[in-house]
């Protein structure tokens, strides 16, 4: 029994594996899970994360490569809201950085909150 789990799990990854060498671009085989927030978001990077480097301390199996293959997307989409977020951050940070060089007291106020709230999500 064991033989034909890993045999079928061994002909679904070489079929995948031709199947997104022929088929350039290659179709998203899973969704892998959405974050709505950045805080989702880092949540998911840290349990994923977590997940993979439990699985790479074991033997790299067919089972183990389409548990990998299926995290990696939730990695990336993880990973794509905290670029997205950060990258806001950045300007963010920007306003506050100009508004304190022309002494602008009530934009510095309101960008630094909304910086701070940001920023004190990713150091949680």
């Amino acid at each position: 029994m064991k033989t034909a789990i890993t045999l079928t799990t061994a002909l679904f990854l070489a079929a995948f594996t031709f199947g997104s060498i022929a088929d350039q671009p290659r179709p998203d085989h899973f969704q892998g899970q959405q974050a709505a927030s950045l805080s989702e978001a880092i949540e998911l990077f840290r349990v994923n994360n977590k997940k993979l480097q439990q699985l790479m301390q074991g033997e790299l199996t067919p089972e183990a490569m389409v548990e990998i293959h299926q995290l990696t997307y939730t990695l990336e989409n993880a990973l794509e809201k905290i670029h997205s977020e950060t990258t806001d951050l950045k300007d963010v940070l920007e306003e506050v950085h100009l508004g304190s060089e022309n002494m602008d007291y009530a934009k510095v106020k309101q960008q630094a909150k909304r910086y701070l709230d940001t920023a004190t999500t990713l150091i949680k």
